[in-house]
């Protein structure tokens, strides 16, 4: 068996397990924890372990294959597919975004020390400021934009917020990357008359894949956030962060379902995050894995 099928089955053993483990967990809590929360001084401490807060796991997976309304054709495991399905369409546009901006800003603060000292706070800043209040602005500025005859559409409005979340994850780890190549190979370089464009995409970029990979699969992951966080926020419907709040109005009297959509985001982030994974595959074929340090 080669070194990456074992590692393949390694990694997923341990996704499986951990998987496990937390319903064990949520199982035992349920069966142990006071269904009311506990309270210290009189500030809540332990959650409620009633079936209104927190459903059986075989509950929530058996919802998936009952109709999402009564007397309803369409089962709640397709809805949440197309719900999850579209926003993995906004949360793609939205990585994308964010990841050639993020590239675009590593590569210029790499290029000049001055830019790298004059806009690597402020990008750190722009990470503090609350999405769910970001989201009604961006809608606002887009719904304003009408240049050649084109039309802002709200979709992209969730996919600029999902960019917001995935470029500074992939602007630092590329520029850390960039930094990283040896100062022999960049000494070397220079001795053969490289020019910086050169030596960009010859020594420093793929001396950078091993910082590039985890920083790219935090920005996909970013990216699903971003967009949920966006469809609850203005309201886009479609996608699964409509269904979560949707589906919440009926936690009362259905609390099962409300995990139903948000297994379908949890999956989601999964998704986007194997999306990235499979480029680490192809990339890194023949390379030093990436760096966890």
């Amino acid at each position: 068996m080669s070194p990456l099928a074992r590692r393949s089955i390694y990694r997923t053993s341990m996704f499986v397990l951990s998987v496990v483990l937390v319903g064990v967990l949520w199982e035992l809590y349920k069966l142990i924890g006071p269904e009311d929360g506990g309270k210290i001084f009189g500030a809540a401490v332990l959650p409620r372990s009633n079936d209104t807060a927190m459903p059986h796991i075989w509950s929530m997976l058996s919802r998936y294959g009952r109709p999402e309304v009564r007397g309803s054709d369409r089962q709640i495991w397709s809805v949440v597919l197309a719900g999850a399905w579209y926003s993995f369409r906004l949360s793609v546009a939205g990585f994308a975004i964010g990841a050639t901006i993020g590239v675009c800003l590593s590569v210029l603060m790499a290029r000049f020390k001055m830019v790298e000292r004059g806009l690597l706070p402020y990008l750190v800043v722009s990470q503090t400021v609350p999405l769910i209040a970001l989201a009604p602005l961006i809608v606002s500025w887009g719904g304003k934009v009408n240049i050649l005859g084109f039309t802002w559409p709200k979709w992209l409005s969730a996919a600029v917020l999902g960019a917001f979340l995935a470029f500074f994850p992939i602007a630092v780890g590329t520029l850390r990357g960039l930094a990283s190549a040896p100062s022999a190979s960049l000494e070397l370089m220079s001795s053969y008359a490289a020019s910086w464009k050169q030596t960009l995409f010859k020594l420093r970029f793929p001396a950078a894949i091993p910082f590039m990979v985890p920083a790219f699969k935090l920005g996909a992951s970013g990216a699903v956030v971003g967009v949920v966080v966006a469809e609850i926020s203005t309201g886009l419907k479609g996608g699964i962060g409509r269904l979560i709040i949707e589906y919440a109005r009926e936690a009362t009297g259905d609390p099962a379902k409300v995990f139903t959509a948000v297994f379908g985001a949890a999956a989601l982030g999964l998704a986007m995050a194997g999306f990235v994974a499979i480029s680490d595959v192809l990339l890194m074929r023949n390379r030093p894995k990436e760096t966890t340090t």
